[in-house]
């Protein structure tokens, strides 16, 4: 019951747009003892449904520019091949660091962008 409720969690996140994997991801290796390497790959066979949903959103509403869209994909999937190769290479214990100061640096930015944001707002 509770990977069902994390997978939900990780949908409604998803959803709006923040990125279910901050949460996926942790839960997979500190609730459910999953090694990183392989929390990693869950979250990116988790995101295909995910961002295939929010492109036909996206389609239907008009916010999608072909040739940018074209462009990134591409980008975006000769990044995931580098990048899976990468993680094959490294142990679990440098990528958990590595996703650690990641979510780190996220959540400075986020922080940094909310007190910009009422600053100037």
């Amino acid at each position: 019951m509770l990977s069902v409720i994390i997978g939900f969690l990780s949908g409604v996140i998803s959803g709006m747009g923040i990125g279910g994997g901050a949460i996926l991801i942790p839960a997979l290796i500190l609730i459910e003892n999953v090694g990183q390497q392989t929390a990693q790959g869950i979250n990116l066979i988790y995101f295909i449904p995910t961002a295939i949903t929010a492109l036909i959103v996206h389609i239907k509403n008009k916010n999608i520019e072909i040739k940018t869209a074209l462009i990134t994909g591409g980008s975006g999937v000769f990044g995931a091949i580098l990048g899976s190769v990468a993680a094959g290479m490294l142990g679990d214990n440098i990528l958990r660091k590595m996703f650690g100061v990641f979510l780190l640096f996220v959540g400075i930015y986020e922080i940094y962008c909310g007190f910009v944001k009422k600053v100037t707002g």
